[in-house]
């Protein structure tokens, strides 16, 4: 295994990211490959500041903890007790297009969810992922919703 050959996958805690983190895992077990999980915070992410008490002003270090926190809980929905051996965490700060389509530079495939906790439900792909599919130095893999959720609805 050697670090191009890696999959990245963006987070963010949605409920569209835990399944593109378990899609990327089965991925990244197929193709014995490195499975690297990015979650991006800005200096004004007003989404994890809303996690943390009234009292506090949100830090650097607070807002990193935060985001650790939704990774491990994303971890814990789309694998359980069984996490891929090969699997890294990174916090990075920034707007989230631009760091997840500068991670893929040098990956095999970037994984993201359809749509991301913020923007208009209605949006049939949210901005972040638009932008990675667009701009990505790799191929991209959009998630959407189960199968089983779309043919229960109709």
């Amino acid at each position: 295994m050697n670090a191009d050959q890696r999959i990245v996958v963006g987070v963010d805690g949605s409920d569209f990211s835990t399944k593109a983190l378990r899609l990327a895992g089965r991925m990244a077990r197929s193709l014995d490959a490195p499975l690297e999980v990015v979650t991006c915070l800005g200096t004004s992410d007003l989404f994890l500041a809303s996690h943390l008490p009234e009292e506090s002003s949100p830090t650097t270090t607070q807002l990193e903890e935060t985001a650790k926190r939704f990774v491990d809980e994303s971890l814990e929905r789309a694998f359980g007790g069984d996490v891929p051996a090969a699997l890294t965490r990174t916090v990075q700060f920034g707007p989230p297009a631009k760091v997840l389509v500068e991670a893929s530079r040098d990956a095999q495939l970037l994984v993201v969810g359809r749509r991301g906790r913020g923007g208009f439900l209605a949006q049939i792909m949210g901005s972040v992922s638009g932008a990675c599919a667009a701009h990505a130095h790799c191929p991209v893999l959009v998630v959407g919703d189960d199968e089983e959720k779309r043919q229960a609805a109709e």
